[in-house]
């Protein structure tokens, strides 16, 4: 499990740490392994022009003592003071004594210090930083010349480490060298890309699991939670699925939903309306009914909304049933607030950006720009819990630890993806997992599929489906 930590975590296991060693210890730590990484990005270090872009913060003195061991090493380190006064002050004499060349920030010089650099190290603002770069800082940044790389120290400056929320300029990193922890902004989007590679650094610290804020499931995560049918198993073991989905419009939603429940593990799939001859025409194996849902047979959990178009009947029948329930696309256009605020058993509510700006009645850029908050939001009122689909897809319940999808491709954003992860996560809720894990590992599942099948080409979301089986096997290898 890849965890995240919150800054006011984070600083109080530095600050327990710091207390049991030397002045500078854990800060020179930090430096060793920047400055290592530093080395690794130029190839040669001797000749190479390095400028550090220095704030007042700890950061600023990560980055001084890091360049101070690269100038050790003969690269040509020059340092821009964006606060002289406040520059930490051990660390620019370390600086200074290594021969490195210290320039303010409002000086002549400062913005051909960074044009000129191979390298630019950010120590600009610490993970307490909040909203954009301040104007001076800004225009140096500005100033780094395409084909330089750039290093952030701990996180890029100008994005927000709790939230991942980016409010005006920040540093675009090549790499973020980030220590003892990760931080939710290095997880997710908008942040997340500017972070660029992220290398954690161990320096020590300890920390909590009970206080993460955000985690990101790995493969030995998802190979322990599928569920696998052993020598006893029958089809009500494996889970039986209802999906509600489809209409004479968007047969296809239901086609792709029951594609997902069978390739997710499902024993059997009971399809209950409209789209009948063509899921069956695909699909032989699934049961189908024309309803209502209540009388279909039996599930252990449902799906509802991929396609439904109007039909709230067929919605509240599922919402009334005392099993498991993912809601999806128009189901959650349909499915009033208090209707599954009502509900004793897990709902999982699996929006979109732009489903998500409507139920929370905000633009769709807001709940792109603070994905981690509009989760919580979602959750919180619903009474459930919400997998938000996007660029970074997080799965989580109002309070606690938040799942932050690690796999994906940008091809995964096609007609018909979503149909797929919902049924897939619906297969899941009726093999007994809880909703957040069905949720994360359908995530997880769905994304490793997307690879697999576009393979760096356009994917259709039939290929996805077709292309869940072999994520299955590459996580259980």
């Amino acid at each position: 499990m890849r965890s995240a930590y919150s800054v006011d975590s984070v600083r109080a296991a530095e600050a327990e740490l710091m207390a049991q060693g030397p002045a500078d210890a854990l800060m020179q730590r930090a430096a060793a392994a920047l400055a290592t990484e530093c080395a690794q990005l130029l190839g040669k270090v001797y000749g190479s022009r390095v400028t550090l872009l220095v704030g007042s913060g700890d950061n600023g003195g990560d980055a001084l003592y890091a360049g101070a061991r690269l100038s050790r090493r003969g690269a040509g380190v020059s340092a821009v003071l964006l606060a002289p006064d406040r520059a930490h002050p051990r660390g620019l004499a370390a600086f200074r004594a290594a021969g490195g060349v210290v320039v303010e920030g409002d000086d002549a010089r400062a913005e051909g210090c960074v044009s000129r650099a191979r390298l630019v190290v950010d120590g600009i603002v610490g993970i307490g930083g909040r909203g954009g770069l301040r104007a001076p800082a800004a225009r140096l940044v500005a100033a780094v010349r395409p084909d330089a790389l750039v290093v952030a120290v701990d996180l890029p400056s100008g994005v927000d480490a709790d939230t991942g929320e980016v409010r005006g300029e920040a540093v675009r990193a090549d790499v973020t060298v980030t220590f003892g922890a990760y931080k939710p902004g290095l997880m997710i989007d908008p942040a997340r890309e500017h972070a660029g590679a992220v290398r954690l650094v161990d320096i020590g610290l300890r920390l909590d699991a009970d206080e993460r804020r955000l985690e990101a499931l790995q493969f030995e995560d998802v190979a322990r939670l599928l569920p696998v049918p052993g020598g006893e198993s029958d089809k009500y073991r494996r889970g039986v699925v209802g999906i509600v989905a489809g209409s004479a419009r968007y047969p296809g939603a239901a086609v792709l939903a029951v594609a997902g429940a069978l390739r997710g593990g499902a024993g059997a799939v009971r399809y209950v309306g409209p789209a009948a001859d063509a899921v069956i025409a695909r699909y032989p194996e699934a049961l189908v009914s024309a309803g209502p849902p209540a009388r279909a047979g039996r599930v252990q959990a449902w799906v509802a909304g991929p396609g439904l178009g109007d039909d709230a009947d067929r919605l509240a029948d599922v919402l009334a049933a005392d099993v498991p329930v993912l809601i999806d696309a128009d189901g959650l256009r349909l499915a009033g607030e208090g209707a599954v605020r009502a509900r004793t058993a897990p709902t999982l509510l699996t929006p979109h950006a732009g489903e998500a700006a409507a139920l929370l009645g905000v633009s769709r850029a807001e709940v792109e720009a603070g994905r981690l908050a509009a989760v919580r939001e979602l959750a919180a009122r619903y009474d459930a819990t919400v997998l938000l689909k996007g660029s970074t897809t997080l799965v989580g319940p109002a309070e606690g630890a938040v799942r932050v999808n690690p796999t994906g491709t940008p091809w995964l954003a096609t007609a018909g993806s979503g149909d797929v992860l919902s049924g897939l996560a619906g297969s899941l809720l009726a093999a007994g997992l809880g909703a957040r894990d069905a949720g994360s590992v359908a995530a997880y599942l769905h994304g490793l599929a997307g690879r697999l099948a576009a393979d760096g080409a356009p994917v259709g979301a039939q290929d996805v489906a077709d292309a869940l089986p072999a994520a299955w096997r590459d996580v259980r290898r």
